[in-house]
């Protein structure tokens, strides 16, 4: 483990500016009570989770009716039991409380983030994390997690401090089996584990998972049942694949072609990312750059996905650190950063007489650009495999050629075969013959 390196003045300057700046950009673009996402007018999310903990706590049926605000209910019967005690925090507060929450959540996450690029946690590090934490928030599915009272940050978070372990750790994999027991996509860090050949953390990722469907059974047996036979396979229980939400790879097929499109298309193509991305983590990790490998496997997590909600793709925030990190070291990387934000920021737009939205994505698919913006997320993500894979490649070329073109310390010259001063009168022996 390194330390955070000093910060000049300006790079002070910089951190304090980009976190003012995301406030500022956050509470001004769209107003903080505007009914349809304003910062301080939603909280949707949240209430159903804490309707799902009363329903759970009462008896009451889970799937199949609409619960809380109309909405259904898709999340797995265990997560109802993680989010019963909910039901202490009073009405009045849960929404900003569980918000400022998730600001510490982010906090923590990024913090965590540069543990695994390498940095040992001082007062410094946690100082570049609070206000990068904040920077964070004019991210859009940051600014939507906030705005939902999602739980994709916690999510992360488990992730992260799962992956930290290490190789002997005997809690490695806990983390991400409790993280796919409330929401099933980080199923797929099982996969990276076995890639990594850490095969330990993917039997206690697999075991815990299994475990808490065992106790939710207990416990609920009826709506256990129901979940798992039935609204488990149901694929429309969240939304038309073509929605503009949808910023997985099913959807980016549902986008360019105007509908559904065939399941085999998405099943080969989510098999070819799978097996590139993992092949370029497998390589990273042997480079020891564990951060940029976990941040990829995020963010192919939501690639391929069936259904992947623009707030799914916070791991954009470890993305972050990886570039901020770069540029701290190498002076070149800013950017990156700023090509993030400018693609992933929470950008509004207006439509006429009606709401206003957040994201690219959301933004009229009449556009002639209406290809590039509604997928914005996928294309991104090509982006940064390209990146990555450009990089890898590069880097590996120049090591072949430094290494030809070496010359090692121990060589020697060549010793000139000695000669006999006469010539030899008698004949030489004739080589025996091989055994």
């Amino acid at each position: 483990m390194r330390s955070l390196p000093r910060l000049g003045r300006l790079r002070i300057v910089l951190f304090a500016a980009w976190a003012v700046a995301a406030i500022v950009l956050v509470v001004a673009l769209v107003p903080v009570h505007y009914h349809e996402i304003g910062i301080l007018a939603g909280g949707a999310d949240l209430w159903v989770y804490r309707d799902g903990g009363w329903r759970a706590l009462h008896g009451m049926p889970i799937y199949g009716v609409p619960v809380v605000l109309g909405l259904l209910y898709t999340y797995t019967p265990f997560s109802t039991l993680v989010f019963v005690p909910l039901q202490a925090i009073p009405g009045g507060v849960v929404t900003e409380l569980w918000m400022g929450v998730n600001v510490l959540v982010l906090v923590a996450c990024i913090a965590l983030a540069w543990r695994l690029a390498g940095y040992r946690l001082s007062p410094r590090l946690l100082a570049v994390s609070f206000a990068m934490g904040l920077g964070c928030t004019f991210l859009e599915p940051v600014r939507t997690t906030l705005f939902y009272g999602q739980i994709n940050l916690w999510l992360m978070l488990a992730v992260l401090w799962d992956v930290s372990r290490g190789r002997n750790s005997r809690l490695a994999g806990i983390g991400i089996g409790l993280a796919a027991a409330v929401k099933l996509t980080p199923l797929y860090f099982v996969a990276y584990y076995l890639v990594l050949r850490r095969w330990r953390a993917a039997a206690v990722a697999t075991g815990t998972f299994a475990a808490t469907i065992a106790l939710a059974w207990a416990v609920l047996p009826g709506e256990s049942h129901r979940y798992w036979t039935r609204t488990f396979f149901d694929s429309n229980r969240i939304a038309d694949d073509e929605h503009p939400s949808n910023q997985s790879l099913r959807g980016m097929i549902a986008h360019l072609t105007g509908g559904p499109g065939p399941i085999w298309v998405w099943l080969l193509g989510s098999a070819v990312v799978v097996a590139g991305s993992m092949a370029l983590v497998f390589a990273l990790e042997r480079r020891g750059e564990r951060l940029l490998g976990v941040t990829l496997a995020g963010l192919t997590a939501a690639v391929v996905s069936p259904f992947s909600w623009s707030h799914h793709w916070v791991w954009l925030v470890p993305l972050t650190v990886v570039l901020v990190e770069r540029a701290l070291v190498r002076g070149r990387w800013w950017w990156g950063v700023l090509g993030v934000f400018a693609v992933a920021g929470a950008w509004p737009f207006h439509w006429g007489d009606g709401p206003i939205v957040v994201g690219l994505f959301l933004y009229p698919p009449s556009w002639p650009t209406a290809w590039l913006h509604v997928n914005v997320y996928l294309w991104l993500y090509i982006a940064v495999v390209a990146a990555v894979a450009g990089r890898l490649v590069r880097e590996r070329r120049r090591a072949r050629v430094a290494s030809a073109t070496a010359v090692p310390s121990d060589a020697r010259q060549p010793v000139a075969e000695s000669r006999d001063p006469e010539p030899r009168s008698d004949p030489a022996p004739e080589p025996e013959p091989a055994p």
